[in-house]
């Protein structure tokens, strides 16, 4: 029997990189998967072929999670197409960085909306239709704790995340429910291969101050999600999973 069979969980921002490997690797344990993306739905469609095609069952479903009636369809989908749900995972972020000098409104709205306000609204339609055993699993960063430079609203994003996550565990731990994060480190993804990550200055610091010596690539962070959706996990819940090859 596999770790996750019989249960259905929502990943959110499934379409490509972390999430989309979080999706195949809870597939690949059982579970029965909503594939969400906010604007990729060649890719959620692609995750969710590549989910069926080694016998997994996944639906792609639409929705931005920064809107209220978006997050409650992506949840409304999992329970019109499963009957229920059991794991939520928070995945969906974004991510710009800035000096002081330069950060606008803008700037600020667009990140909290998505990485910060997107996690309540998710959670908040999910907590209902959530039981005893049920894990929700919060994707923030290391970089809450070793606050690069330009970084202060993505790094604020993920401070809140981790912040939320300690709140949530504790309202919902009276149900049963647990509320864990993982932190990763740098990953590579079309997200930070786009964004000039790869291949600049900052991997090669990132790359220094890691002592396995290598950057992460999602299926490492996607082990880990699996770990605590399932029971293995079972005694955890506020805690902050930092993945990151020892970088701190």
């Amino acid at each position: 029997m596999s770790k996750l069979t019989g249960k259905v969980a929502v990943v959110t921002g499934a379409s490509k990189g972390i999430g989309a490997a979080i999706a195949k690797a809870l597939a690949a344990e059982g579970a029965s998967v909503v594939v969400n993306y906010a604007s990729s739905k060649a890719g959620a469609d692609a995750v969710v072929a590549a989910i069926t095609a080694a016998n997994g069952r996944a639906v792609a479903v639409g929705g931005d999670v920064s809107k209220v009636a978006d997050a409650q369809g992506i949840i409304d989908a999992a329970i019109e197409t499963y009957g229920r749900l059991d794991i939520l995972v928070n995945n969906s972020g974004v991510y710009e960085f800035s000096p002081i000098e330069e950060i606008t409104e803008e700037h600020f709205h667009k990140q909290f909306n998505t990485n910060v306000l997107g996690v309540l609204l998710t959670t908040q339609a999910a907590a209902r239709h959530l039981g005893e055993g049920a894990s929700i699993v919060n994707v923030s960063s290391v970089v809450s704790t070793i606050t690069p430079p330009a970084s202060a609203v993505y790094s604020g994003t993920k401070g809140a995340v981790d912040a939320i996550t300690g709140v949530l565990a504790r309202e919902l731990g009276a149900r049963k429910i647990r509320v864990n994060s993982i932190n990763p480190g740098m990953v590579v993804t079309e997200g930070t291969h786009s964004a000039g990550i790869i291949g600049s200055d900052f991997e090669a610091t990132a790359l220094s101050q890691t002592p396995l010596g290598r950057l992460g690539q999602p299926d490492d962070i996607a082990s880990i999600a699996v770990f605590l959706a399932s029971d293995d996990s079972r005694w955890l819940t506020g805690e902050h999973l930092v993945a990151s090859g020892g970088m701190r």
